[in-house]
């Protein structure tokens, strides 16, 4: 049944990708329609997440944020799709990294490098920057359950230099490297919600204390890695700016936490600047008041 479904569905994908963007982002208009009003794809979510994070903004504006986010989601995961296909110049063009040196002075220390960014504006389209590097590009993802649309992830993030690896299997990788001299930068999307059983340090997010993923920090710590932060800016329709922030070097000198706490202060920031393109469908702070009593803050 997964070949199956492959099969039928992967034509489509990519006459999807080859489609003029015109064109394409018309289909994203019709898609936006059915998903957001037809089927109203958790819109509930949506906007209990709005209401709660946003408490400054009036019903009008909130809601503005929502028709607004919707459109851009679909835009988004369209562009995925067009990554099958987009050549090296046209996504070069339409994702600019403005201080792309940085990195190469990241390379000049020696050191890997944990670059942490949040699900924010085009974090699909943020792969682009490993055909600009010389040290390997690897992402920490989720696996697909379906084996074949995995493998097309996989082989869609190869034709821009970049590597996958399955959040299971990511310290053994980084340990690997780490003691063959293999050196990398690594991506981790850090804001969203870990499993509330394995949450081993709380903080304030959007003004909520949360349980806050703390596995990049605790790895660069371990295997003495640099640390950025890209900060991904939507320009305009399909294209999009990023920015390298640096976040800490010299990791083991910063107290417990202390990072993950940077990196969530400067993701607020991201969001309240322009809070449509956060990925709002996810239930972040669904164990607000659930903190056992002993857990780290």
């Amino acid at each position: 049944m997964q070949l199956l479904a492959f099969l039928l569905i992967y034509p489509i994908l990519w006459c999807i990708s080859i489609l003029p963007f015109p064109i394409f982002y018309k289909l994203s208009d019709v898609v936006c329609f059915f998903v957001y009003r037809v089927f109203g794809y958790r819109k509930k979510t949506v906007r209990k997440n709005l209401a709660m994070t946003l408490p400054h903004l009036s019903d009008k504006e909130r809601l503005e944020v929502e028709k607004k986010f919707f459109s851009h989601m679909c835009d988004m995961f369209l562009e995925m799709i067009k990554t099958m296909t987009i050549s090296d110049k046209e996504i070069n063009r339409r994702f600019v990294i403005t201080n792309i040196e940085l990195l190469s002075e990241y390379e000049a220390k020696g050191k890997s490098v944990v670059l942490m960014c949040a699900h924010y504006g085009s974090w699909e389209w943020l792969i682009n920057i490993a055909k600009k590097i010389n040290f390997k590009s690897i992402a920490v993802y989720k696996r697909i359950g379906n084996k074949y649309f995995d493998k097309l992830v996989r082989d869609i993030r190869s034709r821009l230099h970049a590597e996958l690896v399955e959040t299971k299997k990511t310290v053994e990788l980084m340990e690997y490297n780490a003691a063959h001299g293999i050196k990398a930068f690594y991506g981790f999307a850090s804001d969203q919600s870990p499993q509330l059983e394995r949450a081993r340090y709380w903080d304030y997010f959007m003004g909520y204390e949360v349980p806050v993923y703390t596995g990049a920090e605790m790895l660069a710590k371990r295997l003495d890695m640099n640390m950025v932060f890209v900060k991904v800016k939507k320009v305009k329709r399909g294209f999009y700016e990023a920015t390298i922030m640096p976040l800490a070097e010299n990791v083991r000198q910063y107290p417990d936490y202390e990072i993950t706490s940077i990196f969530l202060r400067e993701v607020e920031k991201q969001i309240l600047e322009q809070p449509e393109y956060y990925f709002w469908t996810h239930k972040r702070w669904k164990h607000v008041g659930k903190k056992a009593i002993g857990q780290t803050n």
